[in-house]
């Protein structure tokens, strides 16, 4: 019984609940960082090991320390400060590792620590009060369906580039009109789960 609810939690985090074309959340790196393949698949996945950890170590330091001292109060803040640190530390990985990709994704690397959308999934999990699996479930199913989200709007992008946009739709306008688009196609999938 517990697989099929981890199952379905998975499910809705990457098609029924998507952070980026549903809740609307992290659309700043979504829009800044969609507009090639590489920077997306680079941002998605600096995203799922980002939220993956987050929402382990969230759980752990809510379940074990939090709740028990009555300071849950203090969520945001330990929450976020987690999430600089994973963020510190996939941008010293990147650095070392891909100098071509830090350069290409700039400053929405060190902005991934205000993402709302790694900073949600924290706090969702929190406020469901998920068990320890369905925390990682949530978490890294949530980065999977970010990342879905930059793979199917950067192809997208790449596409209009070799087109005739019209010059007031070129960039980021027409970035969201096609999300505009991808947001009504993923609410079909609201009665999956």
């Amino acid at each position: 019984m517990v697989e099929e609810s981890l199952v379905a939690l998975a499910i809705g985090a990457v098609l029924v609940n998507n952070f980026v074309f549903v809740r609307f959340l992290g659309l700043c790196p979504f829009f800044g960082t969609s507009n090639n393949w590489s920077n997306s698949m680079g941002m998605g996945l600096m995203v799922i090991f980002v939220m993956t950890c987050s929402s382990v170590l969230s759980w752990v330091i809510d379940a074990f320390v939090l709740i028990p001292l009555d300071a849950t109060y203090l969520r945001i803040m330990v929450f976020i400060f987690i999430i600089a640190v994973f963020v510190q530390l996939t941008e010293l990985i990147i650095r070392k590792y891909s100098p071509s990709l830090y350069k290409s994704l700039g400053i929405f690397l060190p902005l991934m620590v205000v993402n709302c959308a790694i900073l949600g999934i924290t706090l969702i999990n929190a406020g469901e009060g998920y068990a320890f699996p369905a925390a990682l479930v949530s978490g890294f199913f949530s980065g999977v369906g970010f990342w879905f989200a930059m793979l199917l709007m950067a192809a997208v992008r790449e596409k209009l580039e070799l087109v005739g946009v019209p010059e007031s739709l070129r960039g980021i306008p027409i970035a969201i009109v096609v999300a505009a688009g991808y947001s009504m196609a993923f609410r079909a999938f609201a009665g999956l789960v």
